[in-house]
């Protein structure tokens, strides 16, 4: 029987904007298996990011509960879900958001550090070789390529042995051949942590190298259907 690492129950997002408050998220429920990889797919304004943010505990709940390895998410306060995302879970962004007055080495080096871990630079030098970049660790954000960026990004978010791998749009500053390559370091990352992956994107192709796809329209979960890969 599979185990569910991640669950939502009847989960809404309201906002407060300029025009008064906007409505983000109606009613989702949905789980996700440990060790399952699963692809969020739907047109700009979806709410796709915004469900990512939440099952991060990036963003709060309006209503509904989120839970997260035996955890409510949406019980937490911010220290609390800080903590829970330092110990369990990676997350890349489409803007790297790597800290540019450090290294690569010490930007792959900081949370392993914030976590109390001994090793956090020899570990940290694992993961940039792992990622291609074991010659690349003193260099800078501003010395490195958009593609390079990225994969100081993945190995960051990887080398803390994170349960939970959330990518929002992990291609999206990248071109075609650099997008393939970060998206086949990000699945390998998967299959070498044995993490569950929860991927955004407006490509198809990659959403189909998921187990499974769900699409979402108005901020409504759509569709959400077995890939050909979780066949094999």
């Amino acid at each position: 029987m599979p185990e569910s690492i991640l669950s939502l129950s009847d989960v809404s997002l309201s906002l407060m904007g300029n025009a008064g408050r906007v409505d983000i998220l109606h009613d989702i429920s949905m789980s996700v298996n440990r060790g399952e990889t699963l692809g969020l797919v739907g047109p700009s304004g979806s709410g796709k990011s915004s469900l990512l943010m939440l099952m991060g505990g990036l963003e709060s709940a309006s209503s509904g509960s989120i839970m997260a390895l035996g955890q409510d998410l949406t019980s937490m306060n911010e220290d609390a879900l800080a903590r829970f995302r330092r110990d369990n879970m990676g997350v890349v962004f489409q803007s790297f958001h790597l800290i540019p007055t450090m290294t690569a080495l010490e930007n792959v080096a900081t949370p392993l550090e914030l976590a109390g871990i001994r090793d956090a630079f020899d570990r940290a030098a694992a993961e940039l070789e792992a990622v291609g970049l074991g010659h690349r660790g003193d260099h800078y954000p501003s010395q490195l390529s958009g593609g390079e960026q990225q994969r100081v990004a993945l190995a960051r978010a990887s080398a803390p042995r994170p349960a939970i791998l959330l990518a929002d749009e992990p291609t999206g500053n990248l071109d075609e051949t650099n997008g393939g390559a970060i998206m086949d370091l990000l699945f390998g990352l998967r299959d070498r942590h044995g993490a569950t992956l929860i991927m955004v994107t407006h490509s198809l192709d990659l959403a189909r190298r998921c187990d499974r796809v769900v699409g979402l329209r108005d901020g409504r979960i759509e569709s959400s259907a077995a890939t050909a890969s979780a066949a094999e």
